[in-house]
């Protein structure tokens, strides 16, 4: 069978390596998201360029991401300590929560400099088809949370997707019990289905410009 006629994926699994070595670096980068066999051994091979100690430290720095990263006890953010940066800032307004997916979304509403309070990672969102459900997420407690008294605003800030709003509503159906206001992302503003690829000026408004989540249950069927 001629080369030319093969797949370029069994093409690649075919790859004679000249070191074992090189081989399983290769394998274990093209692991990551988004990374091929290519780009995979155009990374290993950059990597052998450096001198020790630059590979060194990149190496430690993710032994360590892995060994000492945190979720932060009152928002569920990733922290280097047990409570993050942001919940511990007084400054914040920590009766203003947004309800974000993940980490992502918090780094990507932190860069539009429009909200100044704290928030709560929900560390994904509804998905039956993905085997995601409200118990695999913090809802619970962010539904203590808010049952203590403390806040007076939740912000539903989740992918204007499907499981999205799957997860908006629930979240809505458990917190509107209590006597708090429940707001969502101003979607009269075009953005994108992913707060991470949403500009920072877009991202900026929709908060600023909120509305009652009540206000968009009609469009939601």
């Amino acid at each position: 069978m001629s080369f030319l006629l093969l797949p370029l994926s069994l093409l690649m699994s075919q790859t004679n390596y000249s070191s074992k070595l090189l081989e399983t670096a290769v394998s274990e980068f093209s692991q990551l998201p988004g990374i091929g066999n290519k780009t995979a051994l155009r990374l290993v091979l950059h990597l052998l360029k450096q001198d020790a100690d630059t590979v060194n430290r990149f190496g430690n720095a993710i032994i360590e991401l892995k060994n000492q990263i945190k979720h932060c006890r009152v928002c569920f953010n990733l922290s280097d300590e047990e409570v993050c940066s942001i919940c511990s800032n007084t400054s914040r307004d920590h009766g203003l929560v947004c309800v974000v997916e993940n980490i992502r979304d918090v780094m990507s509403i932190e860069k539009t400099m429009q909200y100044h309070g704290v928030y709560h990672v929900l560390g994904g969102i509804i998905s039956p088809m993905d085997g995601i459900g409200p118990a695999d997420l913090t809802i619970g407690a962010l539904e203590e949370k808010v049952a203590s008294g403390s806040i007076r605003e939740v912000i539903l800030a989740l992918s204007t997707t499907l499981e999205g709003d799957t997860t908006n509503f629930y979240i809505f159906k458990k917190l509107s019990k209590h006597p708090i206001t429940i707001t969502t992302l101003a979607r009269g503003v075009s953005f994108g289905d992913e707060l991470e690829y949403t500009d920072e000026i877009t991202l900026g408004r929709s908060i600023i410009n909120r509305t009652p989540f009540e206000s968009t249950l009609g469009n939601n069927g």
